[in-house]
């Protein structure tokens, strides 16, 4: 139960990938030919990346969509890190259910067999109303008062760290899964080890 409500809770936020309603063959046939190439986002070393071809063929509103994606999946890796990084050298007062201290939970993947089903119900709902009803959307509230050139540079700032704690969050799930099935295999005490300073090392 609690394995089936982790797989949702990770492939949920795919329904973003989904593409708008075709367009009338004249329209669809001009904006086909659109050239992503240039769009915010491209960036040496890489380049134009697209190995997989999803921008192939595909109109501006579909692209968009991606671009919104790539974006949501990035603040949620960013936060991911944290949530990683965090239960490390801090753990909340108080008890998470009834008879169970924060303290008890344990960090990373253990945590999965430790939370109670109606924690993950709880969690598997928040994360699907906000997705689906998109509350906590701020842009027009929360882009800032900055010079074109500048909120520019900030977009592609935010797409960079994205991006960054994607790649992060992976490394995190692969090497605290190994050591969750094989305590020790790498000789560390430590989850984080790239952050000795967290330990006081």
């Amino acid at each position: 139960m609690k394995l089936s409500v982790i797989i949702a809770l990770l492939f949920s936020s795919a329904v973003a990938f989904q593409t708008a309603p075709a367009l009338n063959k004249v329209h669809s046939s001009i904006i086909m030919k659109a050239d992503y190439s240039s769009e915010l986002g491209v960036i040496a070393p890489t380049g134009f990346f697209d190995p997989f071809g999803l921008s192939k063929d595909i109109d501006a509103e579909t692209f968009a969509q991606y671009r919104e994606a790539e974006i949501k999946h990035g603040r949620v890796a960013q936060l991911a890190v944290i949530g990683y990084i965090v239960p490390e050298v801090y753990k909340f007062p108080g008890e998470i259910a009834p008879g169970l201290k924060f303290a008890d939970i344990p960090n990373g993947v253990a945590a999965i067999d430790k939370i109670p089903s109606l924690g993950w119900a709880q969690m598997f709902f928040l994360i699907g109303a906000v997705d689906y009803y998109g509350f906590f959307k701020f842009e027009e509230i929360g882009v800032p008062d900055l010079a074109p050139e500048e909120l520019e540079t900030r977009k592609l700032q935010e797409l960079q760290h994205g991006r960054l704690a994607m790649l992060a969050v992976l490394e995190l799930l692969r090497h605290d899964s190994q050591n969750f099935i094989k305590p020790g295999f790498d000789g560390l005490d430590d989850m984080i080890t790239g952050l000795p300073f967290l330990y006081g090392k």
